[in-house]
Protein backbone atom coordinates (compact mmCIF):
# COMPACT_ATOMS: atom_id res chain seq x y z
CA UNK A 1 0.00 0.00 0.00
CA UNK A 2 2.96 2.03 0.89
CA UNK A 3 3.46 2.48 -3.21
CA UNK A 4 0.02 3.37 -3.76
CA UNK A 5 -0.51 5.56 -1.57
CA UNK A 6 3.10 7.41 -2.47
CA UNK A 7 2.30 6.84 -6.54
CA UNK A 8 -0.83 8.82 -5.80
CA UNK A 9 0.35 11.75 -3.18
CA UNK A 10 3.00 12.19 -5.92
CA UNK A 11 0.54 12.26 -8.62
CA UNK A 12 -1.40 14.78 -6.66
CA UNK A 13 1.42 16.40 -5.83
CA UNK A 14 2.33 16.61 -10.12
CA UNK A 15 -1.00 17.71 -10.83
CA UNK A 16 -1.23 20.90 -8.25
CA UNK A 17 2.45 21.81 -9.52
CA UNK A 18 1.24 21.90 -13.18
CA UNK A 19 -2.15 23.65 -12.17
CA UNK A 20 0.25 26.56 -9.70
CA UNK A 21 3.03 26.66 -13.12
CA UNK A 22 -0.28 27.01 -15.62
CA UNK A 23 -2.08 29.86 -13.32
CA UNK A 24 0.75 31.86 -11.67
CA UNK A 25 3.84 30.62 -13.58
CA UNK A 26 3.38 30.10 -17.80
CA UNK A 27 0.73 33.36 -18.43
CA UNK A 28 3.95 36.06 -17.25
CA UNK A 29 6.14 34.05 -19.21
CA UNK A 30 4.17 33.85 -22.48
CA UNK A 31 3.58 37.52 -21.93
CA UNK A 32 7.03 38.04 -21.67
CA UNK A 33 7.89 36.09 -24.74
CA UNK A 34 5.08 37.59 -26.50
CA UNK A 35 6.25 40.75 -25.78
CA UNK A 36 9.67 39.95 -26.25
CA UNK A 37 8.42 38.60 -29.84
CA UNK A 38 6.56 42.10 -30.66
CA UNK A 39 9.96 44.00 -29.53
CA UNK A 40 11.72 41.48 -32.12
CA UNK A 41 9.47 41.82 -34.72
CA UNK A 42 8.95 46.33 -34.27
CA UNK A 43 12.96 45.81 -34.51
CA UNK A 44 12.79 44.27 -37.67
CA UNK A 45 10.39 46.40 -39.37
CA UNK A 46 12.25 49.86 -37.96
CA UNK A 47 15.40 47.87 -39.32
CA UNK A 48 13.50 47.36 -43.00
CA UNK A 49 12.48 50.79 -42.76
CA UNK A 50 15.94 51.88 -42.16
CA UNK A 51 17.41 49.90 -45.05
CA UNK A 52 14.62 50.89 -47.12
CA UNK A 53 15.31 54.91 -45.90
CA UNK A 54 19.15 53.99 -46.47
CA UNK A 55 18.41 53.28 -50.32
CA UNK A 56 16.27 56.23 -50.53
CA UNK A 57 18.67 58.16 -48.97
CA UNK A 58 21.07 56.86 -51.14
CA UNK A 59 19.72 57.50 -54.64
CA UNK A 60 18.70 61.00 -53.52
CA UNK A 61 22.65 61.65 -52.58
CA UNK A 62 23.92 59.86 -55.77
CA UNK A 63 21.18 62.65 -57.81
CA UNK A 64 22.18 65.58 -55.67
CA UNK A 65 26.21 64.26 -56.40
CA UNK A 66 25.38 63.91 -59.67
CA UNK A 67 23.74 67.39 -60.14
CA UNK A 68 26.82 68.97 -58.44
CA UNK A 69 28.96 67.58 -60.97
CA UNK A 70 27.01 69.08 -63.39
CA UNK A 71 26.50 72.32 -62.11
CA UNK A 72 30.38 72.28 -61.89
CA UNK A 73 30.60 71.61 -65.04
CA UNK A 74 28.51 74.12 -66.01
CA UNK A 75 30.58 76.55 -63.44
CA UNK A 76 33.59 75.42 -65.14
CA UNK A 77 32.69 75.69 -68.84
CA UNK A 78 31.09 79.57 -68.22
CA UNK A 79 34.30 80.08 -66.18
CA UNK A 80 36.37 78.86 -69.64
CA UNK A 81 34.25 81.12 -71.71
CA UNK A 82 34.85 83.91 -69.68
CA UNK A 83 38.63 83.62 -69.60
CA UNK A 84 38.51 83.37 -73.39
CA UNK A 85 36.11 86.55 -73.42
CA UNK A 86 38.43 88.27 -71.09
CA UNK A 87 41.32 87.15 -73.39
CA UNK A 88 39.84 88.24 -76.58
CA UNK A 89 39.07 91.80 -75.01
CA UNK A 90 42.24 91.94 -73.74
CA UNK A 91 43.57 91.26 -77.55
CA UNK A 92 41.51 94.33 -78.54
CA UNK A 93 42.00 96.40 -76.13
CA UNK A 94 46.21 95.61 -77.07
CA UNK A 95 45.67 95.94 -80.41
CA UNK A 96 43.42 99.38 -80.09
CA UNK A 97 46.16 100.50 -77.81
CA UNK A 98 48.73 99.52 -80.46
CA UNK A 99 47.30 101.03 -83.39
CA UNK A 100 46.42 104.52 -81.63
CA UNK A 101 50.17 104.65 -80.08
CA UNK A 102 51.06 103.57 -83.65
CA UNK A 103 48.95 106.65 -85.13
CA UNK A 104 50.40 108.30 -82.45
CA UNK A 105 54.15 107.79 -83.82
CA UNK A 106 53.42 108.47 -87.17
CA UNK A 107 51.47 111.85 -86.49
CA UNK A 108 54.77 112.98 -84.35
CA UNK A 109 57.04 111.77 -86.94
CA UNK A 110 54.99 113.41 -89.66
CA UNK A 111 55.17 116.49 -87.78
CA UNK A 112 58.98 116.17 -87.63
CA UNK A 113 59.39 115.14 -90.76
CA UNK A 114 57.29 118.28 -91.53
CA UNK A 115 59.71 120.32 -89.17
CA UNK A 116 62.76 119.38 -90.79
CA UNK A 117 61.66 120.09 -94.29
CA UNK A 118 60.70 123.42 -93.10
CA UNK A 119 63.81 124.06 -91.43
CA UNK A 120 65.48 122.72 -94.11
CA UNK A 121 63.57 124.74 -96.63
CA UNK A 122 64.86 128.08 -94.43
CA UNK A 123 68.05 126.74 -94.65
CA UNK A 124 67.98 126.41 -98.09
CA UNK A 125 66.57 129.71 -98.67
CA UNK A 126 68.90 131.89 -96.81
CA UNK A 127 71.34 130.01 -98.55
CA UNK A 128 70.22 130.74 -101.46
CA UNK A 129 69.28 134.42 -100.42
CA UNK A 130 73.41 134.03 -99.01
CA UNK A 131 74.60 132.86 -102.41
CA UNK A 132 73.07 135.21 -104.51
CA UNK A 133 73.49 138.04 -102.80
CA UNK A 134 77.49 137.06 -102.56
CA UNK A 135 76.89 136.35 -106.63
CA UNK A 136 75.39 139.88 -106.82
CA UNK A 137 78.21 141.75 -105.20
CA UNK A 138 80.79 140.57 -106.86
CA UNK A 139 81.23 140.77 -110.81
CA UNK A 140 79.93 138.33 -113.37
CA UNK A 141 82.06 135.45 -113.96
CA UNK A 142 81.83 132.06 -114.05
CA UNK A 143 84.39 130.34 -112.61
CA UNK A 144 83.46 133.04 -109.68
CA UNK A 145 79.80 131.73 -109.51
CA UNK A 146 80.75 128.01 -109.79
CA UNK A 147 83.07 128.21 -106.95
CA UNK A 148 79.97 129.84 -104.69
CA UNK A 149 77.67 127.46 -105.75
CA UNK A 150 79.92 124.33 -104.78
CA UNK A 151 80.30 126.02 -101.43
CA UNK A 152 76.89 126.27 -100.94
CA UNK A 153 76.54 122.63 -101.92
CA UNK A 154 78.97 121.70 -99.36
CA UNK A 155 77.34 124.06 -96.53
CA UNK A 156 73.72 121.80 -97.93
Amino acid sequence: MNLNVTLIAQAITFFVFIFFCAKFVWPPLVQAIEDRQKMIAGGLAAAEEGKKSLEVSARQSELSIATARNRAQEIVVQAESRVAQMIEEAKVAAKQEGEREKAAAKAEIEQELARAKESLRSQVASLVITGAEQILRREVDAKAHADILNSLQQQL
